[in-house]
């Protein structure tokens, strides 16, 4: 048995690891490297993508699913197995990365143009008909616990990692020379507290995991903590009457927030307001969550059995359309607004900050990590002004930061992963940044007590 990591390694994006068991070929993810690696998507795959027999998708996030169209454009013809919601996220997500690609492109294109130079500027990496295409190869859905044979020696099994709807970490069983052999591709992993979805459900066994250290140098703040402060900064936003704004990623931290909102008016902490989901993706996401509602934790399938939404109640309001999402500005006062990009890059986010940064009665609540050159980093760390469609705004309204609703596994939630496995003999450690690998790797052999390994990239890697 062979692995070679040609993304999610000496960094976070671009997952993408190929796994050979004699003839047979599977890849673990086929992911999009983003912010400054984003480069690495026009730099080829590796490996040649016609000889993949199976693709095995843990879960719908861009950096994990986001090349997918691409391996087919490039000759990939093998079978996609996923699970069903992320089947059906994974759908959403890639239209979404064709639209912003395109977008981005005409932007881009205008600019070199005007100055000489379009040929400096690359071509988006597919097209919606490419998603289309691509999403034809998804052959086989399964279930969690659901054991499937790639071939007579391997079989895997899907087991949920608790990290957003639909996400599952691969147990892989491998019989090499009459013996076998299980071996753990962890995806991302998520939390054994969950406000939404069924927690992390932890292995019993294995001798072998591929783990990701996104976190793994740190400990998340406790989430019952982060609520109660999220409940606050709600609270005293409003006590000047302005307008709160909340960066929300589509996907996952937008249906927690909404969540989280309805406990409040359930619970008469709601101050009377109007709450906008202004996020063609996040509304798209919401109204899928709710086709799967067997992936909740007991606390919201409770809700929904007493016929209650979990992310609607009086006064949501889901804007789809520009106009819609223009007219919210016309408010000053009394309304939460929920809107992408997570970190302010893009997306209606940009004209909601435009409006209300500079309005000393309005609040800024940043629920997600913001990342090096991105505006919300830029705000978070205290800038005065920023820049926004080229006009400069004062940074006058509140900012908030709470850090604890990570939907990552933190330090001793991957140690407790690992520390689950009865016989495990070696971690390699994959999807994090080097010198949180590096602490991480520490931590493993003094807390677990066994050999780790950080996986350079195309490294060979020999399971026996």
């Amino acid at each position: 048995m062979i692995v070679q990591s040609f993304g999610g390694v000496e960094g976070v994006t671009g997952s993408c690891h190929l796994v050979k068991v004699g003839k047979l070929n599977i890849l673990i993810d086929c992911g999009m490297f983003q912010g400054l690696d984003e480069d690495k998507n026009y730099q080829g795959f590796g490996f040649d993508p016609s000889i993949i027999d199976y693709l095995i998708l843990t879960h719908s996030h861009i950096d994990h699913c986001g090349r997918i169209p691409l391996l087919v454009k490039h000759g990939f013809r093998g079978k996609i197995i996923s699970t069903k919601p992320t089947y059906h996220i994974t759908r959403i997500m890639l239209l979404d990365a064709a639209n912003v690609m395109r977008e981005e492109y005409k932007t881009q294109l205008k600019k070199a143009m005007r100055r000489g130079t379009p040929e400096e500027v690359n071509p988006p990496l597919y097209d919606e008909n490419d998603v289309f295409t691509a999403m034809e190869y998804f052959k086989i859905i399964l279930d969690y616990n659901q054991p499937f044979s790639l071939s007579k020696d391997v079989k895997i099994v899907l087991k949920n990692a608790g990290h957003i709807l639909g996400s599952a970490y691969v147990e892989m069983y491998v019989n090499l020379d009459y013996k076998e052999k299980k071996v753990i591709f962890s995806g991302d992993l998520g939390t054994n507290i969950k406000l939404v979805i069924k927690p992390i459900e932890y292995p019993s066994e294995a001798e072998v995991v591929f783990i990701e250290s996104t976190y793994g140098n740190r400990n998340h703040r406790p989430l019952e903590e982060s609520i109660r402060e999220f409940k606050t900064a709600i609270l005293d936003s409003f006590k000047d009457g302005g307008n709160v704004i909340i960066p929300t990623f589509a996907l996952e931290r937008a249906q927690e927030i909404l969540y989280l909102l309805r406990r409040m008016y359930d619970d008469g902490e709601l101050p009377k307001c109007k709450v906008f989901l202004d996020s063609p993706l996040a509304i798209s996401a919401t109204r899928l969550f709710l086709q799967f509602s067997e992936h909740f934790n007991e606390e919201v399938k409770r809700l929904i059995e007493r016929g209650h939404n979990p992310f609607v109640f009086p006064d949501v309001y889901f804007t789809t359309s520009v106009e819609e999402s223009r007219k919210i500005n016309e408010i000053e006062s009394n309304a939460i607004i929920l809107a992408g990009s997570g970190m302010c890059n893009g997306g209606r986010i940009k004209h909601h900050l435009k409006h209300n940064l500079w309005r000393e009665n309005a609040s800024v609540i940043f629920v997600g990590y913001q990342a090096v050159g991105t505006l919300g980093r830029q705000i978070v760390d205290g800038a005065k002004k920023v820049k926004i469609y080229g006009e400069e705004i004062a940074v006058k309204a509140k900012i908030y930061t709470i850090n604890g609703f990570s939907a990552h596994a933190d330090q001793s939630g991957l140690l407790q992963f690992l520390k689950s496995c009865n016989n495990i003999q070696l971690a390699y450690l994959i999807h994090g940044e080097p010198e949180i690998m590096k602490d991480f790797k520490e931590a493993i052999e003094k807390d677990v007590a066994i050999n780790s390994h950080i996986v350079k990239k195309s490294e060979y890697i020999y399971i026996n």
